[in-house]
Formats: C-alpha cells, sequence, structure tokens
C-alpha cells in the first residue's frame, strides 16, 4: 500500500494474500499507523467500497475484488521509526512454500500490541520484505518457547486453522510443575474464563460460565519437589495448561501470572529466570499436500540445565 496517501483515492485488485480475509483485518494490515476506530469509521461511512459497492467490516475478500480506500492519513516511516522492529530470523525447523515452522525462544511476543511494540511476526516480516503473505496459525505465550507456525499462503492459513478447530491437530508441551504429580495420565476438563484485570492485564480463571477446556498430562518424570508432565491440548484456550495446573495446586515453575511468586524468586535464585512451558512438538496432516507432519522444538538449554540440576540433587 506504499502509494496510500492523505490527498488520493487508492484502488487494489485482491490476490492471494487478501483472499477470504475479513476486510476490516486486511485494512488493518495495509493501514498502519491508522486507528483502529478510523477504519471501522470510514466502513460504516461507506467510503471503502469494493466491486463499487459498500459492505460491512465482515466482509470476506474475493479474489480478484477491486477495493476502493478513500484518501486517509497513514503514518509515514519516520513515524513509525521509534518501533525499531529488529529484522530477525529464528530458527527454522520447517519451511515450504506453504508453512514456515520455528522455535520460539522465551520472552518473545508472537506480535505487538498490549504493551509490546513488536514480535515474531513483525520480525520475520522485517526479515523478508519478498515475502507477499505471512501470517500467524495459532500462538504462544511471550514466556513459552516453541514449535510457532505461521503460514505462507492464504489458502494454508485457513485449512491450518480448520485442522485445528475439528481437533486434527496434536500439541504437545512440557511443563515442571512444583509439588508430586500422582496420575501417570489424567484428564483434565475444566471450564475456563477470560476477564481484565483492573490494570487492563488478560487473565483467566477456572468458572463454571467458562469455555471448556480439555487437556491431557502425562508423567514423565519426578523429583521431591517438582514433577515434569506433557501435557495435550483438546482445546486451544487462553492460558490454558498454566490456570489448569494451578487450579489443580500444581503451578507451573517460573510463572510469573498463576503461580507461587516467593517460590518463583528461589528458583530464579537456583537459575530458573523463566517459565517452564515449552511447546515441544506438534502433528498434523499438510494443509494443502495432506502429507504427515510431526515437528519437534528440542527442550532448550536453560531447561534442560534446570533439569540437570535437579537429578543431582535427587
Amino acid at each position: 500500500m506504499n502509494g496510500l496517501s492523505k490527498d488520493s483515492v487508492a484502488f487494489l485488485t485482491i490476490d492471494e494474500s487478501g483472499e477470504a480475509q475479513r476486510i476490516d483485518n486486511f485494512l488493518f494490515r495495509q493501514l498502519k499507523g491508522v486507528p483502529k476506530s478510523h477504519i471501522y469509521r470510514i466502513l460504516r461511512g461507506g467510503e471503502v467500497r469494493v466491486n463499487k459497492k459498500r459492505v460491512d467490516q465482515t466482509y470476506r475478500l474475493k479474489l480478484g475484488d477491486l477495493l476502493r480506500i478513500p484518501p486517509i492519513r497513514v503514518a509515514e516511516k519516520h513515524e513509525i521509526a521509534h518501533l525499531h522492529i529488529p529484522t530477525s530470523e529464528f530458527e527454522i525447523l520447517y519451511e515450504d512454500d506453504a508453512l514456515l515452522v520455528i522455535n520460539k525462544p522465551s520472552g518473545v511476543a508472537v506480535h505487538g500490541g498490549s504493551g509490546v511494540s513488536f514480535g515474531v511476526i513483525e520480525q520475520m516480516r522485517n526479515a523478508r520484505p519478498q515475502a507477499k503473505f505471512l501470517e500467524l496459525v495459532h500462538r504462544l505465550d511471550r514466556e513459552t518457547s516453541g514449535v510457532l507456525l505461521l503460514a505462507k499462503k492464504r489458502s494454508a492459513l485457513t485449512a491450518m486453522h480448520e485442522i485445528m478447530r475439528v481437533g486434527n491437530s496434536d500439541k504437545r508441551y512440557y511443563a515442571l510443575v512444583l509439588g508430586q504429580w500422582k496420575n501417570t495420565r489424567q484428564h483434565v476438563k475444566l471450564p475456563l474464563y477470560k476477564f481484565d484485570t483492573p490494570q487492563g492485564e488478560k487473565r483467566v480463571m477456572v468458572r463454571e460460565d467458562g469455555q471448556p477446556s480439555h487437556t491431557i498430562f502425562t508423567l514423565q518424570k519426578s523429583w521431591p519437589d517438582y514433577s515434569l508432565l506433557e501435557a495435550e491440548l483438546k482445546t486451544g484456550r487462553t492460558h490454558q495448561i498454566r490456570v489448569h495446573l494451578s487450579h489443580l495446586g500444581f503451578p507451573i515453575a517460573g510463572d510469573d501470572k498463576y503461580g507461587d511468586f516467593a517460590r518463583n524468586r528461589e528458583l530464579m535464585k537456583q537459575g530458573l529466570k523463566r517459565m517452564f512451558l515449552h511447546a515441544h512438538s506438534i502433528a498434523f496432516a499438510h494443509p494443502l499436500t495432506g502429507v504427515p507432519m510431526h515437528l519437534q522444538a528440542p527442550l532448550p538449554k536453560e531447561l534442560e540445565n534446570f533439569i540437570a540440576k535437579l537429578d543431582i540433587q535427587g
């Protein structure tokens, strides 16, 4: 959208990168620097047209649609330069024409927002300016490391979303929890309710009117004060693993939202300076070819080292 200016109408023909996308989301991406409220205003006012007709924000773009965008002021480069988005590639676990799978480090958000100027997706787009399309397939918490999928085609993105929606993917995490887990394998089905704290932070709690949520935990190893679990997600709710475990009295080591804060301080002194939650594998049929995929991210060195310390201590 380099041709956009405050003085002229812009016309765009929708290609594969915009096909099937909601028009409001498409405009958010194209009109960087323009408040969302203004984008909704020009949609409601009929200033945005598709094939010379008015549409609302729920309209999904079709291949070949002619999109009219009214004169609108887009932030100039010097106005967004303060973001200093670093050009960064992450460890690539797999890549083809449709998918890009990376090993996300802990401490990096997957996208900008909520006080974070940029995340993985902005850094990857910056590193690959020639890429016509690059979108997150799913999300990981900022503190969580491991397998993260990005789509390089709109068709791959929509197909992956459907695969995950109907439960045809297998996502597994390693979590180190405080306490001795008893059962070798345990199904946890607890409804999760999202809310905002008075400070405006997103939080989740177990509540009867929450969304149905299902995690299967399998004990991998135990020590006197800790247990290493594999968590298999059957649903994909926000903070699902963290809240299920905290509610059961087994908070994740280093969890700064739902964990044991006093113990976390002790863990930092012992060398664990992050939350011990790692997305170690995902399995699914390739969205375009149907070929079975099983992608894995090794446990980060800092987590391996902490496990080794526990082994030494017995």
